[in-house]
């Protein structure tokens, strides 16, 4: 019959399955995500700058995921030594700023 769609079997119907509870998982988690993207704007989280230095970092970290990543990657392709090399004349420049 070329109308009718043949059925799976078991093992086809069971991986047919899974594949539906992991969309099912990730339209769930892309909403929570929203969700808490919208609360966040809602609520004006911002990074707060009483806070202390790490607490300020993770904050940036979570607003600006990409700009992280972009940081990191560009360090992972200078090279350890480098990135060494310029936290060394970064480093007491922006302590000197806290300080001051």
């Amino acid at each position: 019959m070329p109308g009718s769609t043949p059925r799976p079997t078991p093992e086809q119907q069971q991986v047919l399955d899974r594949i539906l509870a992991q969309r099912e998982r990730l339209r769930a988690r892309r909403d929570a995500l929203r969700q808490a993207r919208a609360a966040a704007i809602a609520q004006g989280v911002r990074v707060n700058p009483a806070d202390p230095l790490l607490t300020r970092l993770a904050s940036f970290a979570r607003l600006h995921p990409l700009a992280v990543a972009a940081v990191l990657g560009a360090a992972a392709l200078a090279g350890p030594g480098r990135v060494l090399r310029l936290a060394g004349a970064v480093l007491p420049a922006i302590l000197r700023m806290r300080r001051g």
